[in-house]
């Protein structure tokens, strides 16, 4: 999540604005960002992979994590802010390069947690990754 000018944070300023150096470098482009549903397309490629020449495995979770995030912030909204707690991350295909498409969806969102889905597929539509992040809601004092 990134600050504006005017002192506001939150999701929504990934779509049309600045996602941070961190989701820049990931390559990740949000085309939706809702309460229910968060989506994002990126491109593997060298700067991303491990010593194999494969994306890493990193990679995949920072993705999980950066949607799952994203999704359950936007969910949760002004009441207050998420922190991830647990990232479990599944790899099913090794890729090298092209397009990709990340989609997260909530299991779980109650008062203290959330539980996010997040899966990666390739361009003809298979499954790269699914991860599951579960987040801690913090409320202001």
């Amino acid at each position: 999540m990134t600050n504006d000018p005017d002192g506001s944070t939150g999701p929504t300023d990934l779509v049309g604005g600045e996602n941070g150096a961190f989701i820049d470098y990931l390559g990740l482009e949000f085309t939706s960002v809702e309460a229910d549903r968060v989506a994002a397309t990126w491109v593997a490629r060298p700067a991303l992979h491990q010593p194999y020449g494969i994306v890493h495995g990193g990679v995949h979770c920072s993705v999980v994590e950066t949607l799952a995030s994203i999704g359950a912030g936007t969910w949760l909204g002004e009441r207050g802010q998420v922190v991830g707690v647990n990232n479990n991350t599944d790899f099913y295909r090794a890729v090298s390069e092209g397009a990709m498409t990340s989609e997260a969806t909530p299991l779980h969102r109650g008062r203290s947690q959330q539980v996010w889905i997040v899966e990666t597929r390739d361009g003809d539509d298979r499954l790269v990754s699914r991860g599951q992040v579960r987040l801690q809601n913090l409320y202001p004092s």
